[in-house]
């Protein structure tokens, strides 16, 4: 198994020259806590998530530090939360330095990344463009869909994929509607959060219209966005 079977391909990004509120709205909408940051040329700038987004002055939640930490960090640290705060494109409030991993890294390569780096996500890369994106959810959901006993991912089983993703990707009433796939000898398994059961199973019949499909196993949640605070996934 690899980084591309574990990845979720439909990453929803944004410039880096996009405004703080334009990512707001857009994590907002499709109910996620973090974004990659794509040039145009689709490679990973930077990564902006809810937490940069707590300390603004907008909302009276600018950082305060005492007068000493300023005067210890040269006055770096004040200049640092005053850009975060007040910047309004997200290239200025983004974290710059983003780990990624390519296409073909092991499970343990990208778990060993979040580990050491202490975080949720990680962006997948092909010659250094952004194809997927790994996150917790996405190494829980491959657990959960493979035995134990189960081989090793075939590269049928990564073409049938593609092919599935392809199949399913026009069916995006709701942003997450196929958040993950994981084909393991020809069983397709689906993740991911819809509103209603027509969607979840207008998911599934697609998939099971894709030519080499042995099985699909639908592991779609219908969820009320409201009840479910927006997801918040």
């Amino acid at each position: 198994m690899k980084a591309l079977d574990l990845m979720t391909p439909q990453v929803i990004t944004i410039s880096p020259d996009a405004t703080i509120a334009d990512a707001a709205r857009t994590m907002l909408e499709n109910r996620i806590s973090g974004l990659p940051v794509v040039n145009a040329a689709g490679q990973v700038v930077g990564i902006i998530s809810e937490g940069d987004l707590l300390h603004r002055v907008e909302l009276g939640t600018e950082r305060h530090r005492s007068w000493w930490l300023g005067i210890v960090s040269g006055g770096t640290l004040p200049a640092e939360d005053f850009i975060k705060s007040h910047a309004r494109k997200v290239a200025d409030v983004m974290t710059a330095h983003v780990v990624s991993v390519d296409e073909s890294a092991s499970p343990e390569e990208v778990v060993r990344l979040m580990e050491t780096r202490r975080i949720k996500r990680v962006p997948v890369v092909r010659n250094g463009v952004l194809v997927g994106i790994i996150s917790r959810a996405n190494l829980l959901r491959a657990l959960a869909s493979v035995a134990p006993e189960a081989a090793p991912a075939s590269a049928d089983d990564r073409a049938l994929r593609e092919r599935v993703a392809a199949a399913v990707k026009d069916l995006a009433w709701d942003p997450r509607a196929h958040d993950a796939i994981v084909v393991r000898n020809g069983v397709v398994h689906l993740w991911g959060f819809v509103s209603t059961e027509s969607q979840r199973d207008a998911v599934r019949v697609a998939a099971e219209g894709v030519p080499g499909v042995k099985g699909v196993e639908n592991n779609i949640q219908v969820v009320d966005p409201v009840e479910s605070g927006a997801w918040g996934l």
